[in-house]
């Protein structure tokens, strides 16, 4: 390639110096050669164009994205960080025979009818240590949805996860009669179902201030009609199940205003005391406390309370 400004050699003059003096010939092939060669240079002084080797060429496809990569560092692809394949307990999957030939007890807490039956739940009942009353109209949130209505619809969405992986699944009352049944009724009702476990949900009446949820578990009591000796440990073995399986599902907190880390023992409630079945209770949540009444009162969340009992509830029977 030549310069722009460079000109063209006149090649009539070199055939005349050829035939006048041929010793010539040499002499003028490397003059021209030589002027050949400074055709690269510009006419005005400048300097002479650096040589390009095929080599050198950078093809587009080879150019590294300048605002990414750094000159003579290989062009690297940004990339997203793996989505954690580690399901939640709430989201792990079951056979569906993971609880065939198992027969669990959910026991939901008081029964709308109760408030116009006070006669009937005020009477009191022998827990093996102490009478108390039949059973309570239970609590209810600022809006009025009623503990009651609560209980019954999450043992409703915990019975359906639980029976679609095999479980025969017996309610202890089922909003189907007038107003109890009473707490010692409600602690037979496991023995007569032959379940291997049983589980009272409930949510709490505690003060406005307070919220998380808890576990119940049954204290020793060897009195009277009670003697639960034998369920206290595997009921506290279900504990700890429920308390990591319902925290996982909801993420709600441990409660702050009673019991410890989540958990409470506890002598008083006759469905503990006279339970001859592997039983809890669990307060999902304060149904006096405004976040705990928005959480309670969403069916989502309410869907996720009963995954979380379904969990701990598989849990507890097909490990040991």
């Amino acid at each position: 390639m030549t310069g722009p400004n460079s000109r063209p050699p006149r090649r009539s003059t070199l055939l005349r110096a050829t035939t006048a003096v041929g010793a010539a010939v040499p002499l003028c092939l490397a003059g021209w050669l030589g002027w050949q060669s400074l055709g690269h240079t510009a006419a005005a002084g400048g300097t002479a164009a650096p040589a390009t080797s095929p080599a050198a060429t950078t093809s587009p496809a080879a150019t590294a994205t300048p605002e990414t990569t750094a000159p003579g560092t290989p062009a690297q692809t940004p990339t997203t960080p793996p989505t954690p394949t580690t399901p939640a307990p709430s989201d792990t999957p079951v056979s569906p025979t993971a609880l065939t030939g198992r027969t669990i007890l959910l026991d939901p807490g008081h029964n709308p009818g109760n408030s116009a039956h006070t006669a009937e739940i005020n009477r009191l009942v022998d827990i093996g240590n102490s009478r108390k009353q039949c059973d309570t109209t239970g609590t209810e949130t600022n809006s009025g949805y009623t503990e009651a209505e609560y209980t019954l619809d999450v043992s409703h969405r915990a019975r359906a996860i639980l029976a679609a992986r095999g479980a025969t699944v017996v309610l202890a009352q089922d909003g189907d009669r007038p107003w109890g049944p009473c707490i010692d009724e409600r602690a037979r009702a496991g023995a007569d179902a032959h379940a291997d476990v049983a589980l009272s949900v409930h949510g709490d009446g505690g003060p406005a201030g307070g919220s998380g949820f808890h576990v119940i578990l049954p204290a020793k009591v060897a009195a009277g009609k009670a003697d639960n000796a034998a369920i206290v440990e595997p009921s506290r073995r279900l504990g700890l199940l429920l308390r990591e399986h319902f925290r996982a599902a909801t993420g709600e907190p441990y409660a702050d205003y009673t019991a410890s880390d989540g958990l409470d023992t506890r002598s008083d409630l006759g469905g503990l005391n006279l339970s001859t079945v592997p039983k809890v209770f669990i307060e999902c949540g304060n149904m006096r406390n405004p976040v705990d009444a928005k959480r309670m009162t969403d069916p989502q969340w309410r869907q996720r309370a009963a995954q979380g009992i379904a969990d701990a509830l598989t849990a507890y029977l097909t490990t040991r």
